[in-house]
């Protein structure tokens, strides 16, 4: 089973701009069908490739879909750490600007939003390997972050760094769901402010009253 979830084939295949169409359209087809419901040979129209081109990269459809889903966090994780790169900003502004990142991200493509938000969760076996593999990068990112932050004294030094990562990531996930099942239209990404506001007042580190 576990041979049936990694993301490549194990003959080398040169990944290129075919292979990206097929992971695009696997996070379109999915969305819009779901899981179980969505076939290979829709994602392979919607790629504009042959069925059997498909199997070329792909043994099937729960590789497609970790596959799609691993290139699209990657490339979030890369931008992310470009994002809170640069040690002259103070910890909690880069963590605002993951926050702004993770909004933006999501709220410009309610596809791939979709596909975080329900399909991913639907399967605890592919949960399980997104968050033993992307996810604990991701954490990993915020708690350097949150430690940075209280070794400056800006963060309470009492707050343990992963219940602070778990919370800053709750609130954001929540706001993607609850943006995915509203009924009006509106920014995802201008509630970052507001989120950071919270989770930031709840960290900080204040004088002690005289």
């Amino acid at each position: 089973m576990a041979e049936a979830l990694k993301t490549r084939v194990s003959r080398p295949i040169a990944r290129g701009e075919k292979h990206q169409r097929i992971l695009d359209a696997a996070i379109s087809v999915i969305a819009e069908k779901g899981f179980f419901q969505a076939r290979v040979s829709e994602i392979a129209e919607r790629a504009g490739v042959a069925d059997g081109t498909i199997y070329l990269y792909f043994k099937n459809k729960e590789q497609i879909l970790m596959a799609a889903i691993d290139s699209a966090f990657a490339a979030f994780l890369e931008r992310a750490r470009a994002a809170v790169s640069d040690a002259a900003m103070p910890p909690e502004q880069r963590l605002s600007r993951l926050c702004q990142l993770h909004l933006e991200t999501l709220g410009g493509n309610r596809d791939l939003a979709l596909v975080f938000q329900t399909e991913l969760r639907q399967s605890a076996r592919f949960l399980a390997q997104f968050s033993r593999t992307r996810l604990v990068e991701y954490f990993d990112l915020i708690r350097s972050l949150v430690r940075e932050a209280q070794s400056a004294g800006r963060f309470r030094p009492d707050i343990s760094d992963k219940i602070a990562a778990n919370c800053f990531f709750g609130a954001i996930d929540e706001m993607v769901t609850s943006w995915m099942l509203s009924e009006h239209q509106y920014s995802l990404a201008g509630a970052a402010d507001a989120v950071m506001n919270v989770i930031l007042k709840g960290m900080e580190n204040r004088p002690p009253a005289e």
